[in-house]
């Protein structure tokens, strides 16, 4: 039998049960957030029997409350339990903490610290059962004190770069192993700028999807009469970005209608080192679930063919359905495979091949919160191992003349830079093709490859390098 933890059912019920979903169950943040209620129907029933009660239906003012709490607390997470094991006292009361009833002092920790809800509030909503009530409502009370005498504990910066790595870790809320990797490329400074993006409340971009004569005026319209704030992208003519009312526009059916598409720019600056023309024989080598599959079909302009390839049937068939919501699946031909073996399958030469590896993902933390908590460092030799194959099988791909695009959605040198350096020694009838045509200068490296940074460009990190295969 559950014994319910929570008196009451709110945002922080939900957000709590969310939480330990994400953690525990291994659930991606960014697939809990359509509507507020979750990736599956059924979330609600799952938040019951977890809490041992029924919760009250949220409005959509609660709703987006618990995306708040949700994605901060996530961000947070390192910080935030350092500050709840400094608060307990003793470590084994800490590491012995039941799961929901960690969950719910991050929550009120995130919610007094960053969300700057009132003392009173935040300890009302967190009324818990009489045993654990007393003290997780003890341990916030200790908290706001602490705030209110601006003498909260923070780890010091002395020592040498481990020592100083891991405060930083603390402050900032990330993994060591990210703050070493990342003071070592870029510098101190320019890391912390970027955990401070990071950790920062995302932003996005709209596609408008002009295949079905719906025009990035015609997105301003809309979103205009919703009352949608919203600024055009300056890199590229499709994009809009928008900071707040993603709620607004999923209601107004605009994504479900194949009318526009959640897409960041940095994705978009990617198809445009690709620049697919009408005409064009295209491989996505790595296609699901389709954002540069799409955007490249409606560059094609009905001529032309694009074959997505990807191993994951399930996410392939959702690329389907979205080409012809779209009205661009008369150029796009899915193909179920590993790219490795079909790259060895005596196929033809296409005019342009893109590789879009499996990456750690280090330039999407921003809108990716939980990602930080799950990639491990062992994790980038597999995947430079795995970047080195799928390179080496791609270009088998390209006809001479033809160009082989490699992105990523990394900002690791290792990932980027250094696997087209391999690449090339490997493959010598392959030469950079600089990107300096496609993308506007303030993107390119000095060897000629497209790269945005998430602090200097306000969008995503990636990269991509564009290789012309000798006639």
């Amino acid at each position: 039998m559950i014994v319910p933890l929570f008196a009451g059912g709110g945002p922080n019920s939900v957000a709590a049960v969310r939480l330990m979903r994400i953690e525990l169950g291994g659930a991606f943040a960014d697939l809990l957030n359509e509507k507020g209620k979750g990736s599956g129907k059924d979330e609600m029933a799952y938040v019951d029997r977890t809490l041992g009660f029924r919760t009250r239906d949220l409005d959509d003012r609660d709703l987006r409350l618990v995306t708040d709490i949700v994605g901060g607390a996530i961000r947070w997470r390192r910080y935030l339990d350092f500050l709840i094991l400094s608060l307990c006292h003793e470590e084994k009361t800490f590491r012995n903490m039941e799961p929901l009833l960690l969950q719910i002092l991050r929550i009120g920790f995130y919610e007094i610290l960053k969300l700057e809800m009132p003392a009173y509030a935040v300890v009302d909503e967190v009324a818990l059962r009489p045993g654990a009530g007393n003290m997780v409502n003890a341990i916030l009370r200790k908290l706001v004190l602490l705030k209110e005498n601006n003498s909260l504990p923070l780890p010091t910066l002395d020592g040498d770069d481990r020592t100083q790595a891991r405060a930083l870790a603390t402050i900032y809320s990330h993994p060591v192993w990210m703050v070493r990797r990342w003071t070592s490329h870029i510098g101190q400074e320019a890391a912390v700028k970027l955990m401070m993006w990071n950790n920062s409340d995302p932003s996005y971009s709209l596609r408008a999807n002009t295949r079905k004569g719906f025009t990035r005026a015609d997105l301003i319209m809309r979103l205009n009469m919703m009352k949608v704030p919203h600024e055009p992208s300056l890199y590229l003519d499709e994009f809009i970005r928008i900071r707040t009312g993603m709620q607004t526009i999923m209601q107004a059916g605009l994504l479900k209608e194949g009318l526009c598409s959640v897409q960041d720019e940095s994705a978009g600056l990617v198809v445009s080192v690709v620049d697919p023309q009408p005409g064009d024989s295209i491989i996505d080598c790595c296609a699901a679930p389709g954002g540069k599959t799409l955007f490249m079909a409606s560059r094609l302009n009905g001529e032309g063919m694009i074959y997505a390839i990807d191993i994951n049937k399930g996410r392939l068939r959702i690329l389907e359905e979205t080409a012809h919501l779209q009205q661009v699946d008369n150029v796009i031909t899915a193909v179920h495979a590993d790219l490795r073996g079909f790259a060895d399958s005596g196929q033809v030469d296409y005019d342009k091949v893109l590789l879009d590896a499996p990456c750690s993902g280090l330039g999407v933390l921003s809108k990716r919160a939980d990602l930080r908590w799950n990639r491990k460092l062992e994790d980038m030799e597999e995947l430079k191992k795995l970047q080195d194959e799928l390179l080496d099988a791609a270009c088998k791909l390209v006809k001479p003349g033809g160009v082989l695009v490699y992105s990523t959605c990394s900002i690791d040198p290792e990932e980027n830079e250094e696997r087209v350096a391999e690449f090339l020694l490997r493959h010598p009838e392959f030469w950079i093709d600089p990107a300096v045509r496609y993308v506007p200068p303030d993107f390119l490296t000095g060897e000629g490859f497209y790269r945005s940074c998430p602090v200097k460009h306000s969008m995503d990190g990636a990269f991509a390098a564009r290789l012309f295969r000798s006639l």
